[in-house]
Order: C-alpha cells, then sequence, then structure tokens
C-alpha cells in the first residue's frame, strides 16, 4: 500500500537512522523533540488537531499536514508571516536561513533596512510554533500541504507573483527545443535535457552572466520583462510574435507555457526583483493613527447619553411588539414590511432596527411564541430586565452583543441560494464576528485615553494581521458594523472606548463604571397648556409605566416630550383608570400646576367613555341613551358593522367585539368593553408574553478553543500514545521458533490462551506489557498496560497511554507482547 504525502512526510524513522546532527527528518520527529508546553501551544494554536485527540505524535504530524488544517492554519497568519510562508514555497527545498532572508530582505549591503531582517526570526518562530515550518535553520522546510497551496501553479498564480522554475516549465517540451534554447543562450550543447535544463538554470541563477545576457536585450525586449518581473508572470503571444518576445522566447528568458501564452521563468523574475520574493514586505504592523483625541469625562459622558439612548429603544422595541407582534415568515425571520412597520415606529433606518431587534433577540427579551400562527413577542426575560437598575440592563446588552455571531448587518443580503436574508431569520451568523469585535476593542484600548482611531488606518491594520484575500473582506466589514455598534451602544462616546467599554473588553462588570455617569431618575414632569409633558431625564418606572400609556411619546432626546390625546387618555380609562385617578396621578407627579386644558381634556373623555357597552351576542351595543344608539345607526359609517336595534337601549352587531369596538371608536365614540356580568373589561396592555426561550447560541468559528486542562490531557495522552507506538517489543516465543515475526511497527498475533498467560504474568511479576486492543465501536488502538489483577474475562491495570487505570476485556486483546528490557 502507498502512502501519501503527509503520510511520508510524518514517518517516523527508527531510532537507529536519526541524523547524526540531531536534526529532524519529519514533521514528527520535530515535534516529538519539542517540549509538552510547546506541544500544548500548538494544540492552542490549531484546535482543530484536538478533534479527537491524536493517539501519538504520528498522528498529530499527519492531522498538521491535512489540506483543511493548513488552510486553517494560513488563515490566521499576520502578513509578515504569510509572506515568509510564501517566500518558502518558491525556495528550494531545504532553504537554508540565508537563501529565504535574501528572498525576503534582498541580498548584499546596499538593500534597504525596513525592519524585514529584524522581523524574520519572529515570523520564522510562529509558523515553527504552528508546525507549518520544521527542520533547523540550514535545512528550513515548509509542510508540503502549505507549499502546495502556495507555489505558483498556470492555474493559481502565486502571491508573489512569481512563475515556474526552469525545470517545471520546460516539462513537457521536446528536447530538440530544450538545446536551441541552450545554442542561443550560448550555452555548450548536452547530451540530454536533464543537463541542458542545468545548464540553462545555471546561466539563470549567475547573475554575472545573466547581466551580460540581459544587455543584449533589445530595449523593447526589456519592457516586455519589466511588465512580467512582478506578477503576473503570463503573457498572452500570437502565432507570429513581434521581434522583441521572440529574441526573449528564443533564449528561454520567455518559456511556453501554452500555445497562445509564455511565462516568465522565476530564476529569471527573481534576477530581476533583485532576488526579492515580494516588492513591498512588510515586517511590521501598520500603527493605528489617532483621528481626534477628546476629554476622557467627556467620552464616557457621551457613552453614558448613548447607553440611556440605547436602553430607551430598546424597550420601546420591546413594548411595541407586545399586543400583536409581527408574524414569523414561513422560512423564519422578520418580513421587509414589519422590519419597515418598526423603523417607522422607531423613528428609525431600517439597518439600525435590524440592529436593535437582533440585539434584543440575542439578550433573550424577543422570541417567536412558537403557536400554529407564529408571532414574535416579548419573554418573561424582559420582564426581569426592566426591573433592574438601569446601568445593569445595559451590561445585559452588551454582555449579549460582544460574543454574539448573529450580524445584523447582513440584513438584506443574498444567501448562496439567492435568498434574501431577513431580521431574526436563518443566514446570519458570521463566525467570526466576536473576535473581530473583541480585537476591534483591543486597537482602541490600546490608543491614549479618550482618542478615537482613523477607522482606515484601524482596517489596515486589521488586513494585516489576517490578511487572506476572503478572510481580510469578511473582517474589515465586520470591524465598520462594530465601530458603529459600539457608538450606538455607547461602548464608545465620539469613537474612543468608553471607562465601561473597557470594563467590558477587560471582563469586569461594566455596570460599576457606567452607574455613576447616569442621571438620576426623576418622577417628576412639567405639564404644559398645549397638552404635552415634558420629562426632564429618565423617568422613574411607576411614572414611565403610567405616562406611557396616559400620552403618546412626540419626540425623544435629552427630554423626551409627551402628548395628551383623546385616544391616549381613553387607553388610560380602558386600563381600568378612572378620571379621580388620572387627575390625582398628574397632580402628584407634575412639578407645575395641571393646567387647565389637560383638566378638562381628561374630564370630557371620561365623561363620553362608557356610556356605549360592547359585549358577544355575537355582539351588541348597549348605552341608557336610545337618542345616541338612534345617532349611530342613522350614521352611514356604521353600515359596515351590521348593526340593528333590539330594544331601546340595544343594538345587536354582525361584527365580533374586537372589530365592533374598533369601528365605534373610528366613528369618534369611546365605548367600553363589558362582561357576562355587565362589568367594565379592563384591558391590559402588557399582558401577552411568549414562553421562555433561550438565548440563541453563538456558532464557534471552527473547533472551540481549549483550556488548560483539556490542553494538559491531550499532551499526557499523545505522550502516552506516542510511548505504546514506538516502545520496542519482545517477540513472542512462538513467532520466534518459527522463525516468523510480526513486521516491524506491528503487534503479533497471540491466541488467547497465550494472552492471558501472559497478562496474568504480568500481573504477578508486576511487569509492563504492550498490547492491541479493539473497542465496542471497532477502534484499534496501541496501548502499554501494567496488569494488577485478571479474573472474569477483563483484565485491570494501569494504561500509560491513558495515564489512568482501565478495565479491558480479554476477548478484545489482539495480542500481548513484553517489552524489552531496555524499555522497562
Amino acid at each position: 500500500m502507498g502512502t501519501g504525502p503527509c503520510d511520508q512526510e510524518a514517518t517516523v524513522p527508527e531510532p537507529s537512522s536519526t541524523a547524526a546532527n540531531g536534526a529532524p527528518r519529519s514533521l514528527a520527529e520535530a515535534l516529538r523533540a519539542r517540549d509538552d508546553a510547546a506541544l500544548a501551544a500548538l494544540l492552542h494554536a490549531r484546535p482543530d488537531l484536538l478533534s479527537p485527540v491524536p493517539g501519538d505524535v504520528t498522528q498529530l504530524a499527519t492531522r498538521a499536514g491535512t489540506r483543511a488544517s493548513v488552510v486553517r492554519a494560513l488563515d490566521r497568519l499576520d502578513r509578515f508571516a504569510l509572506q515568509t510562508a510564501e517566500a518558502l514555497a518558491v525556495a528550494p527545498d531545504p532553504c537554508p536561513y540565508g537563501v529565504l532572508e535574501s528572498l525576503l530582505a534582498g541580498s548584499g549591503g546596499d538593500s534597504p533596512d525596513d525592519g524585514t531582517r529584524a522581523a524574520l526570526p519572529r515570523a520564522l518562530a510562529t509558523l515553527r510554533d504552528q508546525a507549518l515550518v520544521w527542520g533547523g535553520d540550514e535545512r528550513l522546510r515548509l509542510v508540503r500541504t502549505a507549499r502546495e497551496l502556495l507555489a505558483p501553479s498556470a492555474s493559481r498564480p502565486s502571491p508573489t507573483g512569481l512563475g515556474p522554475t526552469v525545470a517545471e516549465a520546460t516539462a513537457g517540451m521536446s528536447p530538440t527545443r530544450i538545446q536551441e534554447i541552450v545554442a542561443a543562450a550560448g550555452l555548450p550543447a548536452t547530451h540530454d535535457p536533464v543537463s541542458a535544463v542545468a545548464a540553462l538554470t545555471g546561466l539563470f541563477t549567475d547573475p554575472a552572466r545573466m547581466s551580460a545576457l540581459l544587455d543584449q536585450a533589445p530595449p523593447e525586449a526589456r519592457q516586455v520583462l519589466d511588465r512580467l518581473v512582478w506578477g503576473p508572470p503570463y503573457g498572452e503571444v500570437t502565432a507570429n510574435p513581434a521581434p522583441p518576445v521572440r529574441w526573449l522566447r528564443d533564449r528561454g528568458l520567455l518559456l511556453p507555457a501554452t500555445t497562445r501564452t509564455v511565462v516568465l521563468p522565476r530564476e529569471v523574475a527573481l534576477h530581476l526583483r533583485g532576488g526579492l520574493a515580494h516588492r513591498t514586505p512588510e515586517p511590521v504592523a501598520p500603527e493605528v493613527a489617532v483621528q481626534r483625541e477628546h476629554r476622557p469625562p467627556l467620552v464616557d459622558a457621551n457613552a453614558a447619553g448613548q447607553a440611556l439612548a440605547a436602553l430607551a429603544t430598546v424597550e420601546e422595541l420591546v413594548k411595541s411588539w407586545e399586543h400583536a407582534g409581527p408574524p414569523v415568515l414561513r422560512a423564519g425571520g422578520l418580513s421587509v414590511r414589519d422590519l419597515k412597520r418598526t423603523a417607522a415606529a422607531l423613528d428609525s433606518d431600517e439597518p439600525t432596527t435590524a440592529f436593535w431587534i437582533e440585539l434584543a433577540y440575542a439578550a433573550g427579551l424577543l422570541a417567536a411564541d412558537g403557536e400554529v400562527d407564529e408571532r414574535y413577542g416579548p419573554t418573561p426575560a424582559f420582564d426581569d430586565w426592566r426591573e433592574l437598575p438601569p446601568a445593569e440592563q445595559w451590561s445585559a446588552l452588551v454582555r449579549a452583543w460582544l460574543p454574539a455571531t448573529r450580524t445584523a448587518g447582513a440584513v438584506g443580503e443574498q444567501d448562496p441560494k439567492g435568498r434574501t436574508l431577513a431580521a431574526l431569520g436563518p443566514g446570519l451568523d458570521r463566525s467570526a464576528a466576536p473576535e473581530v469585535r473583541r480585537r476591534v476593542l483591543e486597537l482602541l484600548a490600546a490608543l491614549p485615553e479618550g482618542a478615537s482611531p482613523d477607522p482606515q488606518s484601524l482596517l489596515d491594520r486589521l488586513s494585516w494581521e489576517r490578511p487572506v484575500r476572503g478572510t481580510s473582506e469578511l473582517r474589515a466589514r465586520l470591524a465598520g458594523l462594530t465601530l458603529t455598534e459600539a457608538e450606538l451602544l455607547g461602548v464608545t462616546g465620539r469613537g474612543a472606548l468608553s471607562a465601561p467599554g473597557r470594563a467590558l473588553l477587560e471582563h469586569r462588570d461594566p455596570a460599576q463604571p457606567l452607574a455613576p455617569l447616569l442621571p438620576e431618575p426623576v418622577d417628576r414632569v412639567l405639564l404644559q397648556a398645549d397638552l404635552t409633558a415634558v420629562a426632564p431625564g429618565p423617568l422613574a418606572r411607576p411614572l414611565a409605566d403610567v405616562l406611557a400609556v396616559l400620552a403618546d411619546v412626540e419626540s425623544k432626546g435629552g427630554a423626551t416630550v409627551y402628548r395628551f390625546t383623546p385616544g391616549s387618555v381613553r387607553r388610560a380609562l380602558d386600563g381600568g383608570h378612572t378620571a379621580s385617578d388620572l387627575h390625582a396621578f398628574l397632580a402628584e407627579h407634575s412639578a407645575t400646576p395641571v393646567p387647565q386644558p389637560l383638566s378638562y381634556l381628561i374630564d370630557d373623555v371620561a365623561r363620553r367613555h362608557g356610556r356605549l357597552r360592547v359585549g358577544a351576542a355575537s355582539s351588541y351595543v348597549r348605552c341608557d341613551d336610545d337618542a345616541l344608539l338612534g345617532e349611530i345607526l342613522a350614521d352611514k359609517r356604521s353600515a359596515s358593522l351590521g348593526l340593528r336595534r333590539l330594544a331601546p337601549t340595544v343594538l345587536a352587531a354582525q361584527a365580533d367585539p374586537g372589530a365592533l369596538l374598533d369601528g365605534l371608536r373610528a366613528l369618534g365614540y369611546a365605548p367600553a368593553a363589558e362582561s357576562h356580568t355587565g362589568d367594565v373589561l379592563v384591558a391590559r396592555a402588557d399582558a401577552r408574553r411568549t414562553p421562555a426561550r433561550a438565548k440563541p447560541v453563538p456558532v464557534p468559528e471552527g473547533p472551540p478553543l481549549p483550556d488548560e486542562t483539556l490542553l494538559a490531557a491531550a499532551v499526557r495522552a499523545i505522550r502516552a500514545g506516542d510511548l505504546a507506538a514506538t516502545a520496542v517489543r519482545k517477540e513472542p516465543a512462538a513467532a520466534a521458533t518459527a522463525g516468523g515475526g510480526a513486521a516491524s511497527g506491528e503487534l503479533p498475533r497471540t491466541s488467547a490462551a497465550e494472552t492471558l498467560a501472559t497478562v496474568q504474568a504480568a500481573a504477578l511479576t508486576g511487569s509492563v506489557v504492550w498490547i492491541g486492543y479493539v473497542n465496542a465501536e471497532g477502534a484499534a488502538s496501541q496501548r502499554v498496560i501494567a496488569p494488577v489483577r485478571v479474573e472474569g474475562g477483563f483484565v485491570t491495570g494501569y494504561d500509560h497511554t491513558a495515564d489512568e487505570v482501565r478495565t479491558f476485556a480479554l476477548h478484545r486483546i489482539t495480542g500481548v507482547a513484553e517489552l524489552a528490557d531496555d524499555q522497562v
């Protein structure tokens, strides 16, 4: 059976074949030489290697070389570490450190010193730590899968802009044509194509001879080379190319890639570049520039104002869905019409409204009710949230925002199937969002206190940290959303990180620094003669609840303006309040005398409220004033209600009670609903709640980061498995007598009797044995155990592989062997 590239790279040579100088000869050997802390660091940086825990170091190396794992590791490299890996991909394999340094920093003392040489050890250490590079400084090797991903090819140009080598570009060329190129380049003829290609490569890598050859080139030919030198290295040619192109092609400076294209060989491009693999190495992360500086108290005050506005907006949003929340779409989520309607109610634009909706959903304040005709509505957690102090309410919101993967900024975009993404619908999770949010806040925290960043420099820094195309674009979009959302929430103020935002970032309670910044709730309003009330600050909860029913919000800002209307007063009366209750409430909470027009409005609505009574017959209207009922019957606008007189004081209707109430109110009356006993029904506006729902669970980006306990256990298991895989065993006596024996690295098969006798002897002598074991799921493994007790068809002993005492079924042990004397 053959082995794949990854298997070959991870193969562990026998101890006797280790290189004399102690240098590792495989990735597995390099990982085996690491200490436990270095192995734990690798598993923390690449948590996908832990799923499941590798059985030994060889399995770890093999898994570290798989394509999916390498792609994930490359995605998380910063720009210079990635440039270093790209340079290794086009360098000789293995590559000495000096060659790599010249590819990145240039050769000779006249190359500009941009910090590349100083930063190279750090980048190389990053690649080594993540098992993308192994070997000593004189034999650096890029993991084969990474080389395949980063090396240039005809279908996938290298990020360096370099093309294939001379040997790769001439692989399919006829020997006659190769000899013609060698002769045109001024080289002596050779006996075979291999030596001819080697001679041509030697010419292109010799600076003196290469410069002499290029000095002979026509000026137009140099212009052609200048266009291709930094990539892409491919160019189209006609069947009869121009003389400059023909001159280059005849001498191998351009080699045919297809019938219509030519390619600039890598050796030629490197000579023209001065040996550089990249036009502009970026060894140092760009600094985040300061756009403006503010006084920290001003930043905190602004953030506190934004926090108060955020709390008011979320509460208004959730309460607006209390009576009849919007329906859930069949595919899930909120319809565009309902999003527009909610945005109009909040006096906001649709993207911002989508953010508030998703935030309330992430905090567990909104959910679907789960009924047949499913609708969104407040959860019971909303009532608990409203009882919290404002600072703790805000803390609950931002603690839900920071780790959330649902991204409101994706609302309105198209999914891979062309469907529009809806608020509260599926497809809004972006796994990178929590990491980007935290990283943006960390960069803001690194600035001087009160400083706001230049957004473009912030995006440049994030792009340097994750430069892979696709990854960097997503992170840039998420970073822009983070800046906007943080300002809306009050995590930042005027673009600078606030004190509560810094506490959130540092895993402290953000409510503590926010509470002193918030104004105390007021229990007084300013009543005015134009039927308005001005709240000079956040209202105390009882006052806010009653005033929200008694009046309509006219404007919001530093001071909220409420307006009293006949409809709002009637709403309060429908809620069970009487006129005397309302007069007493306003007198108690008004900082000024109650204006006479407001008192008249309350009395006028209360005088008319309840004169008409609506009940279920299907429905009926009852009134002691038969003239008023006659007036309603005579009104043409009441025709749709299907009214008819049953008695002088009773009208029957075809409409249901709710529609009848709405219809009469639309006609300008103030009817009240009554029960079957004739009592007025009190309509409570805040009675509807969805069943308790769990908050949405963030969708992680890849495997979760392991904690220290898991890392320590995984390292122990890998070390123990490595011991079992590499331990030297004695050959069983039967196999030795027969002249057979197991192949190297394989467990010799033993009969049930031999297995039982060996483990019993080991239990009596306290020795260690090596077994092959197949568990109930059919997974085979090798283990080193110290048997303690053998009875009832089971052997109990200390398992060095798992570092714990375990029990094994004897019939599942495929074979057993004693360890060699020098292994005990």
